[in-house]
Protein backbone atom coordinates (compact mmCIF):
# COMPACT_ATOMS: atom_id res chain seq x y z
CA UNK A 1 0.00 0.00 0.00
CA UNK A 2 1.35 3.70 -1.04
CA UNK A 3 0.95 6.61 1.03
CA UNK A 4 0.21 8.66 -1.71
CA UNK A 5 -2.98 9.97 -2.34
CA UNK A 6 -3.33 9.18 -5.94
CA UNK A 7 -6.75 8.56 -7.27
CA UNK A 8 -7.91 8.10 -3.44
CA UNK A 9 -7.88 12.29 -2.64
CA UNK A 10 -10.22 13.60 -5.45
CA UNK A 11 -13.01 13.27 -2.52
CA UNK A 12 -13.60 14.21 1.37
CA UNK A 13 -15.85 11.26 1.46
CA UNK A 14 -13.35 8.61 -0.01
CA UNK A 15 -11.00 6.33 2.10
CA UNK A 16 -7.46 5.15 1.37
CA UNK A 17 -6.82 1.49 1.75
CA UNK A 18 -4.99 2.44 4.88
CA UNK A 19 -7.98 4.19 6.06
CA UNK A 20 -6.51 7.55 5.98
CA UNK A 21 -8.99 10.53 4.17
CA UNK A 22 -6.06 12.46 2.24
CA UNK A 23 -8.53 15.57 1.55
CA UNK A 24 -8.77 16.34 5.72
CA UNK A 25 -4.90 15.69 6.15
CA UNK A 26 -4.32 18.61 3.00
CA UNK A 27 -6.83 20.73 5.66
CA UNK A 28 -4.60 19.94 8.19
CA UNK A 29 -1.46 20.51 6.22
CA UNK A 30 -3.10 24.48 5.62
CA UNK A 31 -3.22 24.80 9.54
CA UNK A 32 0.32 23.41 9.62
CA UNK A 33 1.51 26.84 6.85
CA UNK A 34 0.07 29.24 9.34
CA UNK A 35 0.99 31.28 11.98
CA UNK A 36 1.35 29.78 15.44
CA UNK A 37 -2.12 29.89 17.88
CA UNK A 38 -1.49 29.11 21.73
CA UNK A 39 -4.02 29.08 24.15
CA UNK A 40 -3.87 28.73 28.39
CA UNK A 41 -6.24 27.93 31.04
CA UNK A 42 -5.51 29.59 33.80
CA UNK A 43 -6.06 29.85 38.00
CA UNK A 44 -8.31 32.74 36.52
CA UNK A 45 -9.52 32.14 33.06
CA UNK A 46 -8.13 31.33 29.61
CA UNK A 47 -5.69 33.33 27.09
CA UNK A 48 -5.29 32.69 23.23
CA UNK A 49 -2.45 33.83 21.61
CA UNK A 50 -2.03 34.18 17.74
CA UNK A 51 0.43 34.83 15.44
CA UNK A 52 -0.03 36.96 12.74
CA UNK A 53 2.34 37.17 9.68
CA UNK A 54 2.34 40.28 7.77
CA UNK A 55 2.76 39.28 3.98
CA UNK A 56 3.17 42.83 2.79
CA UNK A 57 4.12 45.78 4.15
CA UNK A 58 1.99 47.74 2.86
CA UNK A 59 -0.48 45.79 5.02
CA UNK A 60 -2.46 48.09 7.98
CA UNK A 61 -1.62 46.78 11.52
CA UNK A 62 -5.11 45.00 12.69
CA UNK A 63 -6.17 44.05 9.58
CA UNK A 64 -7.34 40.36 8.98
CA UNK A 65 -8.14 39.86 12.80
CA UNK A 66 -6.99 36.28 14.31
CA UNK A 67 -9.19 36.27 17.26
CA UNK A 68 -12.47 37.24 17.45
CA UNK A 69 -15.40 37.68 20.43
CA UNK A 70 -18.56 35.36 18.99
CA UNK A 71 -20.39 35.90 22.79
CA UNK A 72 -20.29 37.71 25.70
CA UNK A 73 -18.29 35.21 27.90
CA UNK A 74 -16.43 33.22 24.84
CA UNK A 75 -13.69 34.39 22.18
CA UNK A 76 -11.86 32.21 19.72
CA UNK A 77 -8.91 32.10 17.96
CA UNK A 78 -8.06 31.23 14.43
CA UNK A 79 -5.20 29.52 13.02
CA UNK A 80 -5.20 28.18 8.71
CA UNK A 81 -7.04 30.30 6.11
CA UNK A 82 -9.08 33.28 7.27
CA UNK A 83 -11.88 32.66 4.96
CA UNK A 84 -12.72 29.63 6.67
CA UNK A 85 -12.06 30.54 9.54
CA UNK A 86 -14.80 33.64 9.51
CA UNK A 87 -17.16 30.75 8.57
CA UNK A 88 -16.55 29.70 12.23
CA UNK A 89 -16.49 32.40 13.55
CA UNK A 90 -19.74 33.36 11.72
CA UNK A 91 -21.00 29.94 12.57
CA UNK A 92 -20.76 30.64 16.26
CA UNK A 93 -22.33 33.21 16.51
CA UNK A 94 -25.36 31.91 14.67
CA UNK A 95 -25.24 28.96 17.33
CA UNK A 96 -25.03 31.42 20.53
CA UNK A 97 -27.49 33.78 19.17
CA UNK A 98 -30.04 30.81 18.56
CA UNK A 99 -29.33 29.13 21.87
CA UNK A 100 -29.67 32.84 23.52
CA UNK A 101 -33.21 33.09 21.65
CA UNK A 102 -34.52 29.19 22.14
CA UNK A 103 -33.08 29.37 26.08
CA UNK A 104 -32.95 32.99 27.56
CA UNK A 105 -29.06 32.54 28.53
CA UNK A 106 -25.82 32.56 27.06
CA UNK A 107 -24.98 29.38 25.51
CA UNK A 108 -22.08 27.62 27.55
CA UNK A 109 -18.57 27.05 26.06
CA UNK A 110 -18.91 23.31 26.59
CA UNK A 111 -22.05 23.64 24.29
CA UNK A 112 -20.54 25.95 21.33
CA UNK A 113 -17.15 23.59 21.26
CA UNK A 114 -19.45 20.99 20.63
CA UNK A 115 -21.46 22.41 18.11
CA UNK A 116 -18.36 24.32 16.05
CA UNK A 117 -17.04 20.60 15.79
CA UNK A 118 -20.38 18.69 14.78
CA UNK A 119 -20.58 21.48 12.23
CA UNK A 120 -16.89 21.30 10.82
CA UNK A 121 -17.35 17.43 10.82
CA UNK A 122 -20.38 17.63 8.53
CA UNK A 123 -17.43 19.37 5.71
CA UNK A 124 -15.71 16.00 5.76
CA UNK A 125 -18.57 13.58 5.00
CA UNK A 126 -19.87 14.78 1.45
CA UNK A 127 -18.14 14.80 -2.05
CA UNK A 128 -19.22 18.32 -3.19
CA UNK A 129 -17.79 20.16 -0.40
CA UNK A 130 -14.34 20.47 1.17
CA UNK A 131 -12.71 20.46 4.47
CA UNK A 132 -12.33 23.41 6.24
CA UNK A 133 -8.55 24.74 6.17
CA UNK A 134 -8.63 25.87 9.39
CA UNK A 135 -8.47 25.19 13.40
CA UNK A 136 -10.28 27.09 16.17
CA UNK A 137 -9.53 27.63 19.67
CA UNK A 138 -12.38 28.40 21.74
CA UNK A 139 -11.89 30.24 25.34
CA UNK A 140 -14.98 30.64 27.53
CA UNK A 141 -15.64 31.56 31.25
CA UNK A 142 -18.99 30.02 32.85
CA UNK A 143 -20.66 29.69 35.83
CA UNK A 144 -21.04 26.10 35.52
CA UNK A 145 -17.79 24.88 34.71
CA UNK A 146 -15.56 27.99 34.84
CA UNK A 147 -12.49 28.34 32.28
CA UNK A 148 -12.91 26.37 29.77
CA UNK A 149 -10.36 25.99 26.53
CA UNK A 150 -11.06 24.04 23.32
CA UNK A 151 -9.56 23.59 20.18
CA UNK A 152 -11.56 22.75 17.00
CA UNK A 153 -9.57 20.80 14.33
CA UNK A 154 -10.22 20.14 10.49
CA UNK A 155 -11.52 16.40 10.89
CA UNK A 156 -14.04 17.97 13.26
CA UNK A 157 -11.92 16.42 16.12
CA UNK A 158 -12.72 18.23 19.90
CA UNK A 159 -10.68 18.65 22.58
CA UNK A 160 -10.83 19.88 25.88
CA UNK A 161 -7.23 21.47 27.27
CA UNK A 162 -5.39 22.99 29.66
CA UNK A 163 -2.66 24.33 27.00
CA UNK A 164 -2.95 23.67 23.92
CA UNK A 165 -0.52 24.86 20.34
CA UNK A 166 -1.56 24.41 16.68
CA UNK A 167 0.02 25.77 13.71
CA UNK A 168 3.63 26.23 11.81
CA UNK A 169 5.31 25.34 15.04
CA UNK A 170 2.64 23.34 17.31
CA UNK A 171 5.71 20.96 18.33
CA UNK A 172 8.04 23.37 19.91
CA UNK A 173 5.43 25.58 20.94
CA UNK A 174 3.59 22.57 23.16
CA UNK A 175 7.25 21.89 24.61
CA UNK A 176 7.34 25.69 25.83
CA UNK A 177 3.85 25.11 27.15
CA UNK A 178 4.60 21.76 28.89
CA UNK A 179 7.00 23.48 31.14
CA UNK A 180 4.81 26.03 32.82
CA UNK A 181 2.91 25.63 36.21
CA UNK A 182 -0.45 26.75 34.33
CA UNK A 183 -2.82 26.26 37.69
CA UNK A 184 -0.79 28.58 39.63
CA UNK A 185 -0.35 31.63 36.73
CA UNK A 186 -2.59 34.19 36.24
CA UNK A 187 -4.21 35.19 33.14
CA UNK A 188 -1.88 38.28 33.69
CA UNK A 189 1.23 35.85 33.62
CA UNK A 190 0.38 33.87 31.35
CA UNK A 191 0.15 36.56 28.69
CA UNK A 192 4.12 37.07 29.32
CA UNK A 193 4.71 33.22 29.16
CA UNK A 194 2.26 32.82 25.77
CA UNK A 195 4.41 35.89 24.12
CA UNK A 196 7.56 34.05 24.80
CA UNK A 197 6.41 31.31 23.31
CA UNK A 198 5.41 32.73 20.13
CA UNK A 199 8.46 34.50 20.17
CA UNK A 200 10.98 31.84 21.02
CA UNK A 201 9.09 29.86 18.05
CA UNK A 202 8.58 32.70 15.33
CA UNK A 203 10.94 31.94 12.01
CA UNK A 204 12.93 35.35 11.39
CA UNK A 205 14.14 33.81 8.39
CA UNK A 206 10.91 33.29 6.62
CA UNK A 207 8.54 35.83 8.51
CA UNK A 208 10.10 38.68 9.72
CA UNK A 209 7.20 41.02 9.99
CA UNK A 210 4.70 39.44 12.35
CA UNK A 211 1.70 40.52 14.61
CA UNK A 212 0.81 39.03 18.78
CA UNK A 213 -2.94 39.13 18.50
CA UNK A 214 -3.80 38.02 22.08
CA UNK A 215 -7.30 37.39 24.05
CA UNK A 216 -8.62 36.53 27.38
CA UNK A 217 -11.56 36.20 29.26
CA UNK A 218 -10.53 36.00 33.22
CA UNK A 219 -11.50 37.09 36.49
CA UNK A 220 -9.54 40.75 35.30
CA UNK A 221 -11.82 41.43 32.24
CA UNK A 222 -15.18 40.75 34.22
CA UNK A 223 -15.30 37.10 32.83
CA UNK A 224 -15.87 38.96 29.40
CA UNK A 225 -14.01 37.68 26.60
CA UNK A 226 -12.06 41.01 25.65
CA UNK A 227 -8.86 41.85 23.70
CA UNK A 228 -5.52 42.00 25.57
CA UNK A 229 -4.45 45.72 26.53
CA UNK A 230 -1.88 46.62 23.53
CA UNK A 231 0.38 48.27 26.09
CA UNK A 232 0.54 44.91 27.83
CA UNK A 233 1.05 42.64 24.55
CA UNK A 234 3.80 44.93 23.05
CA UNK A 235 5.80 44.98 26.74
CA UNK A 236 5.36 41.67 27.26
CA UNK A 237 6.98 40.79 23.36
CA UNK A 238 9.56 43.21 24.09
CA UNK A 239 11.26 41.31 27.30
CA UNK A 240 10.11 38.10 25.34
CA UNK A 241 12.32 39.72 22.67
CA UNK A 242 14.98 41.30 24.84
CA UNK A 243 15.67 37.63 26.07
CA UNK A 244 16.06 35.60 23.50
CA UNK A 245 18.69 38.41 22.16
CA UNK A 246 20.81 37.70 25.33
CA UNK A 247 20.00 34.04 25.16
CA UNK A 248 21.41 33.93 21.12
CA UNK A 249 24.63 36.39 22.37
CA UNK A 250 25.60 34.03 25.12
CA UNK A 251 25.50 30.95 22.62
CA UNK A 252 27.74 32.90 20.15
CA UNK A 253 30.39 33.69 22.86
CA UNK A 254 29.76 30.10 23.80
CA UNK A 255 30.25 29.16 20.56
CA UNK A 256 33.80 31.57 20.15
Amino acid sequence: MTSIGTGYDLSSSTFSPEGRVFQTEYAMKSVENSGTAVGARCSDGVVIAVEKVYHSRMMMKGSLRRVHFVEKHIGVGIAGLLPDGRQMVSKCREEATQYREVYGEPVPGRVLADRLARFTHLYTLYWHVRSFGCSALVAAYDGAEGPQLYMVEPSGMLMRYNACATGKAKQQAKTELEKLKLGELTCREAVTELAKTIVNVHDNTKDKLYELEMLWVCEESGRTAQFVPQELIDEARKAAEDEKDREDDDDDMDDA
